[in-house]
C-alpha cells in the first residue's frame, strides 16, 4: 500500500493536507520541509506524519515535488509545541509552521548557515605592546588588547563594540598587526566574561536560590522594583546552566532591549551568544536559528518568535518585562510568547523564570494560586533609594507647550546640579489635531474613525492607524481659511518647548520618528549612558528596562491618556508604564524625582500608586477583576470581523452567535461594534465570549469554530479568532 504524507502547507487549511511520494524516491522524515503543489502554486510545507490512507480518494492525491531537508528540520518537540499552538489558538496548522520558521526556511532556501568574517591577531601584532597605541588610537588598543587575549574576533563581535570599532579594525589590518579570514560562521556574538558577579543583596540572593536551574521545571515570578538587579540573577542561574553543558533561552519583549542586554551578557558570560529579531537581515535571523539548533550558541537572545527556536540543550528560559503586550502576537498567529514559554519549559522540564517591577495580573494570579513560585525584591541594587513620586494638579495651571512652570523649575534645578532628565509623552508627532481657527474643521482620516497627527519636521498629517499620510494643506479644505493650528501634544512639539527654553543642553528625542535610521536608536542610548545628552525626551521607547544611571529627574507630561480607556486593560497598561517609566529616574548615588502631571491628581489609580505601589494597584485590580467576571478571573476569546461597510459584520457575527453551541459556563457577549470602528478603510465589530474555565472555552470553540466557515456571510467577511486577547480595542 503507497504511504501518504500529512504535509502542513501554508493557507486556511485547519489540518495538514495529504499527497504522495515522489515517484521512487523514499519517504521525507516527519520534520523535513518538502516542497509541494497547492492549486498551481509550488509551495514549501513541513512533514507531519506518514499514514497508510487518506479520506480523499486515491486519484485525487497529487505527489510531492521534492524533499528538501536530508534530516528533520525540528526535532519532536519542536514540532509536537507549534501543533498544540496552532489548536490551542485556532490558526491554521501551516500559518502555524511558517510562523516558527524564518524566512529563508519557509521560503525554501537550503537550511545552512552563511559564510562570515573574523579576525586575527598576527606574530607581529601579538609581539606589539598595545600601550604604544592607545594615547592616540584607544580603539585600536583596545581591540589588539582582546585579540591577544582571545586569539580571534568575530564581525558580529567588533561591531557591538563603541566608537568605530570597524575603522579600528581597517586601520590594525594595514598596519600588519591583524589579519582577515572569511569562513562558515553562524554570526554569533563571543562573551567577554571579563567583569565579576557583584555581591547579591539578601533579595537577590533569595530570587537566585529559588530559581534552582538544576532542579527540573518549575516557573518563578521575580517581582523586582526597577533598578532592583533582576539582570544580575538572570546571569547567575544563566552561568549555572552553562556549567551544566546546556543552553539558556531569554525573550524580551523589544528590540530595543536587546543591545543593553547583549552588552551586560557579554561582559559576565564566557559564552556564545545568538540573537534573533526582526530588525535582522533574513541571512542573520537563519545563522542564529542554526546555531541554536546545532549547539553552537550557549544563550540565545530574542523577542516574541524566538520562544519557536530549535535547542540542542535546553536548560533554561527567561522571559524579561514578562507583562508587556509586545509578547503578544497582534495579527496572524496571535500567541503569547511568555505562556508557551511556560509550556515548553514545563514540557522540556527545565526552569521558567518570569521577571518584571510590574507584573501582569495573570501572572500575578497564577502566583497567588501556587501555579507559580514569586519572589518579591523590594530594594534597590547597590543601595540607590527609589524615587519620590509626586502628582503635579494641572487644573489651572499655565504652560508652555504642555510644560508647566513647576516641572520646568524642577527640570532647571536638576540640570544645574549636573542631573539628567527624562521626559516622557506616549504620543509622537507634533500635535494630535489640526484645527481650522475659522470653522472648526478637524483633519480626518478618511480611512479610519481617527484624526491625522501633525508632524512638522516633515511637513505631513499621518494616521498613527493606518500609516496613510498627506501633504499639510496651505488652507482650510472647508472654508479655505489659512489659520490652521495644531491642538494638543506630541514629542515634537515637547521637543520644540524644551530646546527653547534650555538651549543650552544636548537633547535628543526617542520615538519611532527619530530612530527609523538603523541603529540611530542604540547610538541615542549610549549618549545618554555616557551622559553626553542631558535631556531626554521620549516614548515608551524610553520606559521599557533601561538603565540610565545619571538620571534624577523623570516627567511624565500627561498622565491622563490612560486614565479612561475603553479597554478593561487600559488602568494595568497605565499603572504599569507610570511604574516603569519612573524606575528610570535614581538608579545611581544620587536620589530621583519624579513629576506626573495630571489633570486628574485625585483618580483612585494615581492615589493608590502614590500611596502603595504597584503592588497595591494589582491587588485592588484583581479584585475589580474577579467581581466584574474579568480575565485573569475567566477565559476570554474574541471574534473579530471586518468589512468594507457597516452592517456586514454585525450580520456575520450575529449569525455566528446563532451558531454557538450550549455549554454551561460559556457567555457569548455582542456583537458590537469594535471602539475604533473604521479603521482602514474597513469596519470592525466583535463578539466576546467568556468562560470561567479555561477547558470549557476550547471545547466550545471546537464545536463552534468550524461552524462559522459554512455561514453564507462568512465569505462576504474577513474574521478571526483571538485566544486570551491582550487588547479588546
Amino acid at each position: 500500500m503507497t504511504a501518504i504524507i500529512q504535509v502542513a502547507v501554508p493557507g486556511p487549511f485547519a489540518t495538514p493536507l495529504d499527497y504522495l511520494p515522489a515517484g521512487n524516491a523514499p519517504l521525507p522524515p516527519t520534520g523535513t520541509r518538502v516542497r509541494v503543489p497547492l492549486g498551481n502554486r509550488r509551495v514549501t510545507g513541513v512533514v507531519l506524519a506518514h499514514r497508510q490512507d487518506s479520506h480523499l480518494d486515491g486519484t485525487r492525491l497529487r505527489p510531492m515535488i521534492e524533499g528538501l531537508d536530508e534530516h528533520p528540520l525540528l526535532d519532536g518537540e519542536l514540532l509536537d509545541l507549534i501543533l498544540w499552538t496552532a489548536r490551542y489558538y485556532h490558526h491554521p496548522v501551516g500559518e502555524a509552521f511558517a510562523t516558527a520558521l524564518p524566512g529563508r526556511l519557509r521560503h525554501g532556501h537550503p537550511a545552512t548557515g552563511g559564510r562570515s568574517r573574523h579576525y586575527t591577531v598576527t606574530p607581529q601584532g601579538q609581539a606589539t605592546d598595545p600601550a604604544r597605541l592607545h594615547r592616540r588610537a584607544p580603539r585600536q588598543a583596545e581591540i589588539l588588547t582582546w585579540l591577544q587575549s582571545r586569539q580571534r574576533i568575530t564581525a558580529a563581535s567588533l561591531a557591538t563594540l563603541e566608537g568605530d570599532p570597524v575603522g579600528a579594525m581597517n586601520r590594525l589590518l594595514d598596519r600588519r598587526l591583524c589579519e582577515s579570514h572569511e569562513s562558515h560562521d553562524y554570526g554569533l556574538i563571543e562573551g567577554r566574561g571579563e567583569a565579576c558577579a557583584p555581591r547579591l543583596s539578601p533579595a537577590q540572593q533569595a530570587a537566585a536560590e529559588a530559581i534552582a536551574p538544576n532542579g527540573g521545571h518549575h516557573t518563578l515570578l521575580i517581582e523586582g522594583v526597577t533598578g532592583s538587579g533582576k539582570t544580575e540573577v538572570y546571569l547567575g542561574a544563566i552561568e549555572q546552566v552553562l556549567a551544566a553543558g546546556r543552553q539558556a533561552l531569554v525573550i524580551v519583549p523589544e528590540i530595543g532591549l536587546t543591545p543593553q542586554l547583549i552588552g551586560r551578557f557579554q561582559q559576565r558570560l564566557n559564552a556564545r551568544i545568538a540573537v534573533l529579531h526582526s530588525g535582522l537581515a533574513d541571512g542573520e535571523r537563519l545563522n542564529a536559528w542554526l546555531a541554536a539548533r546545532d549547539g553552537q550558541a550557549d544563550v540565545i537572545i530574542g523577542t516574541r518568535s524566538v520562544v519557536f527556536v530549535p535547542l540542542s540543550a535546553p536548560g533554561l528560559i527567561i522571559i524579561d518585562e514578562e507583562h508587556d503586550q509586545s509578547l503578544k502576537q497582534a495579527e496572524g498567529l496571535r500567541y503569547s510568547a511568555r505562556d508557551l514559554a511556560v509550556l515548553r519549559g514545563y514540557r522540556l522540564d527545565i526552569p521558567v523564570i518570569l521577571g518584571s517591577a510590574t507584573p501582569s495580573l495573570e501572572s500575578l494570579a497564577n502566583a497567588r494560586d501556587g501555579r507559580y513560585g514569586h519572589v518579591q525584591i523590594s530594594e534597590r541594587a547597590g543601595g540607590a533609594r527609589p524615587p519620590a513620586l509626586r502628582l503635579l494638579d494641572m487644573r489651572g495651571q499655565p504652560t508652555r507647550d504642555g510644560l508647566s512652570q513647576p516641572l520646568l523649575d524642577r527640570v532647571s534645578q536638576h540640570l544645574a546640579d549636573d542631573g539628567q532628565v527624562l521626559l516622557f509623552l506616549n504620543r509622537r508627532g507634533f500635535a494630535p489635531v489640526l484645527i481650522c481657527h475659522e470653522c472648526g474643521w478637524l483633519a480626518e482620516c478618511d480611512r479610519c474613525d481617527a484624526r491625522y497627527t501633525y508632524h512638522r519636521q516633515r511637513q505631513r498629517l499621518q494616521c498613527h492607524h493606518c500609516d496613510r499620510e498627506q501633504r499639510l494643506p496651505a488652507h482650510c479644505p472647508q472654508c479655505g481659511s489659512a489659520d490652521l493650528r495644531p491642538l494638543g501634544l506630541g514629542t515634537e512639539r515637547i521637543e520644540s518647548a524644551l530646546r527653547a527654553s534650555f538651549p543650552d543642553h544636548p537633547l535628543v528625542r526617542v520615538d519611532r520618528d527619530s530612530t527609523r535610521r538603523r541603529g540611530s536608536f542604540e547610538q541615542a542610548m549610549a549618549d545618554a549612558r555616557r551622559g553626553e545628552t542631558r535631556l531626554l525626551l521620549g516614548t515608551q521607547m524610553l520606559a521599557k528596562g533601561h538603565h540610565l544611571p545619571a538620571v534624577t529627574l523623570v516627567g511624565i507630561i500627561d498622565a491622563d491618556q490612560g486614565l479612561f480607556s475603553a479597554d478593561f486593560r487600559g488602568p494595568e497598561r497605565l499603572a504599569q508604564l507610570v511604574i516603569q517609566v519612573a524606575g528610570r529616574a535614581g538608579r545611581a548615588e544620587r536620589p530621583g524625582e519624579v513629576v506626573i502631571q495630571t489633570h486628574h491628581p485625585e483618580h483612585p489609580l494615581l492615589q493608590t500608586l502614590l500611596a502603595g505601589g504597584y503592588p497595591a494597584f494589582a491587588r485592588a485590580a484583581l479584585a475589580e477583576r474577579q467581581a466584574a467576571g474579568l480575565p485573569p478571573a475567566t477565559a476570554m476569546a474574541l471574534l473579530r470581523a471586518e468589512a468594507v461597510d457597516r452592517s456586514t459584520p454585525m450580520d456575520f457575527l450575529a449569525a455566528a452567535a446563532g451558531q454557538a453551541p450550549g455549554i454551561q459556563g460559556v457567555e457569548c457577549i455582542g456583537p458590537y461594534p469594535a471602539p475604533m470602528e473604521r479603521r482602514a478603510g474597513r469596519y470592525r465589530a466583535q463578539l466576546m465570549v467568556q468562560a470561567v474555565e479555561r477547558r470549557n472555552l476550547q471545547g466550545f470553540l471546537d464545536g463552534w469554530l468550524p461552524r462559522l466557515a459554512t455561514l453564507p456571510s462568512a465569505r462576504r467577511v474577513r474574521w478571526s479568532v483571538d485566544v486570551d486577547p491582550a487588547e479588546t480595542l
